[in-house]
């Protein structure tokens, strides 16, 4: 019983922190057509912003949050304004934007690494509550906070998704952009929305998962690549799809470090991709079968 509740906590968590980077992946790209691999570079800045605030001015742990989820949402601005605004009606944009995106990632790097320098930093933990032992397993309050506020947060940016006027107009695009052009929607303005939330939710992963990937110039790429892994594994413009995925990835790769070795689980996590798609090309959910479709 011990080793099953420490799998499914190390599940929850995982897919806690990874979902949220997947659904910002998933929305950029159903909505507007932009793959963006600056959501890493995003998830970095947040961490380093969360960091500063919790050394620098407090170390109160909503300030923390905050600090984290703000400076990623500043950073979705900037990927904005750089990688899909100016270049949104240019030809071939789906490869213009991926350059520029995958550019920003490595320029961001390099300012990190100029500003502060290449060792890790250590962000202010935000969970002070006791451990919680069920059935003989400790839970330590990083994985019981981070599970309980991915919910939270999934749940709301789901009640926006479908309940919100703002959410329409995402969906909208999704659906059908120059329908939602001819009535009023405005690319503009909802590209600011996507990438503002999408930011935010970046952000809050990077607090949320600093006990695994601490704040530093490269701490985004493992974190990128599992939401990539996890937007496409879940298809490409569904939320429920995302979380689900976040939950079967997190699964395999809490089960392959616990039963086979950490060693092993990149093996696992490849191999479930490339059986859920050949098996299922729309992934759990997706939309893939109708980008491709438009593509041809």
């Amino acid at each position: 019983m011990e080793t099953l509740v420490a799998v499914l906590v190390s599940t929850l968590s995982l897919a806690a922190g990874y979902g949220l980077l997947a659904i910002g992946i998933s929305l950029t790209w159903s909505s507007l057509g932009l793959l963006n691999l600056a959501h890493g570079i995003t998830f970095g800045f947040a961490g380093y912003g969360a960091w500063w605030f919790g050394t620098e001015v407090s170390a109160n742990p909503v300030g923390v949050v905050i600090a984290g989820v703000v400076t990623g949402a500043f950073t979705g601005l900037v990927v904005v304004a750089v990688a899909f605004l100016p270049i949104k009606r240019q030809e071939n944009f789906p490869v213009r934007s991926l350059t520029i995106t995958l550019a920003l990632n490595l320029v961001g790097t390099q300012i990190l690494l100029r500003v502060f320098g290449p060792k890790a930093k250590n962000i202010p933990s935000v969970f002070t509550f006791d451990s919680i032992n069920l059935f003989g397993t400790v839970i330590l309050p990083d994985r019981t906070g981070m599970i309980v506020t991915a919910a939270v947060v999934l749940l709301a940016t789901l009640i926006w998704f479908r309940r919100s006027r703002s959410g329409l107009r995402v969906r909208a695009l999704m659906q059908n952009p120059e329908g939602a052009a001819l009535v009023g929607v405005s690319l503009n303005r909802t590209a600011v929305v996507v990438m503002m939330v999408s930011g935010a939710l970046a952000g809050l992963s990077a607090v949320l998962l600093q006990e695994i990937f601490f704040a530093s110039p490269y701490s985004w790429s493992t974190p990128l690549i599992k939401g990539l892994v996890i937007a496409l594994l879940g298809g490409l413009g569904s939320i429920p799809g995302a979380l689900l995925a976040a939950l079967v990835l997190g699964a395999t790769e809490a089960g392959t470090a616990r039963f086979v070795g950490g060693q092993y689980v990149l093996y696992t996590q490849f191999a479930l991709v490339v059986g859920v798609l050949l098996a299922r090309p729309r992934g759990i959910g997706g939309l893939l079968d109708e980008v491709r479709e438009a593509d041809e």
